[in-house]
């Protein structure tokens, strides 16, 4: 695949204006917005009863491929929470069952492929799959759908991070150490060279799809980067990452680069989104680094995070002050979006969102 040019239309919400001055989009660009803008990874589904209700019978993939139903989702919690933005309801490995991959989300497991991909041979039949513009139209419609209803609040588009897909696809599962990922990644490098950046191509068109569709902003998951070190994740990871990103960067949407036990590797995920080419651009932070401390290794970059998920099933005044440190920790960055520090746990009472959102919204 070659990256296209991604040019905004006029009816897009950055460019009609819309979204260019929402609180979101203003922290991202690294400005201090008249409120603190909050949305919460994984906020569309998991926790809310009315996506239960409306997911009902409808597997999950399944789900993210019906228009009508993923801009349901994905709506669900701007209404009830009053959160800055909605988040777009799907998962990574979508692009990947576009490309025709057997894939399946089991419950209580994550994404299952068909088989694990460890082999040269593999390896060239899956990079062989190309992801055809016509396949994405289920995104573009979801999308499209989702942001006519949105008005002034931006819609994020996302994507899963090359390596991320690439440890699906290697381990065949969800792994806890990504062992079988990370001995391809030094058995074989050209093999695992030619998977990253297959990968790379598929997420970049599944972001490039959101924004041209209406998406403000996009969100790099690299959920799995964390198990890598720094030399690794710098010389096999992150000039694929980087070319994911590059799908998108000529369009002028900024984006959020985020990663789980990442925070060894903060700079380095600074530095894709520079070598990626996006002028605007924010590190998300997970709950083990503190805002305060990530701001000093990232000077003049604007900061997500990052609420400790675990602390939203604590007594509320434990979870008011903590959520008052993070906002105050959050100064030291030149923007700041609050977050979670990871997703919302499926058992979270939906009203303490909604609490949270407006204590920040106060602050």
């Amino acid at each position: 695949m070659s990256v296209k040019s991604t040019t905004l239309a006029p009816a897009h919400p950055l460019t009609d204006g819309r979204t260019s001055a929402a609180p979101l989009v203003q922290a991202l660009r690294g400005e201090r917005p008249g409120r603190t803008p909050v949305w919460f990874m994984r906020q569309a589904g998991r926790s809310l009863p009315e996506y239960r209700e409306v997911r009902q019978g409808t597997a999950m993939l399944e789900a993210c491929l019906r228009p009508d139903l993923a801009a349901e989702i994905t709506l669900q919690p701007v209404r009830r929470h009053g959160v800055d933005a909605a988040v777009f309801f799907s998962d990574i490995v979508v692009p990947l069952k576009l490309a025709g991959v057997g894939v399946d989300i089991v419950a209580g497991v994550g994404p299952v492929m068909d088989q694990p991909y460890r082999t040269p041979e593999d390896v060239a039949r899956l990079t062989a799959r190309t992801l055809d513009d016509d396949a994405l139209g289920p995104i573009r419609q979801a999308v499209a759908l989702t942001v006519a209803e949105l008005g002034s609040t931006p819609l994020l588009g996302f994507g899963g991070a090359p390596f991320t897909l690439a440890a699906y696809l290697v381990e065949g599962r969800p792994s806890r150490d990504h062992l079988a990922a990370r001995t391809l990644m030094h058995a074989d490098p050209a093999t695992w060279d030619a998977l990253v950046a297959w990968t790379a191509d598929l997420t970049g068109e599944f972001l490039r799809a959101q924004v041209e569709a209406g998406a403000s902003a996009v969100q790099l998951f690299d959920s799995w980067a964390g198990s890598l070190s720094l030399a690794d994740y710098t010389t096999r990871v992150a000039p694929s990452s980087a070319r994911a990103l590059s799908f998108v960067a000529d369009a002028g949407v900024p984006a959020i680069h985020f990663g789980t036990g990442t925070g060894h590797l903060l700079p380095a995920l600074r530095d894709v989104l520079v070598q990626a080419g996006m002028a605007d651009h924010a590190v998300g932070i997970d709950y083990r680094t503190p805002l305060d401390e990530a701001a000093a290794l990232l000077p003049g970059v604007p900061l997500q995070g990052n609420i400790d998920p675990a602390l939203l099933g604590a007594p509320w005044d434990v979870l008011e002050a903590h959520v008052r440190d993070v906002v105050s920790r959050g100064l030291k960055a030149p923007g700041h979006v609050v977050n979670l520090g990871h997703g919302v746990p499926p058992e979270t009472d939906p009203t303490v969102l909604t609490r949270v959102v407006e204590l920040v919204h106060s602050l």
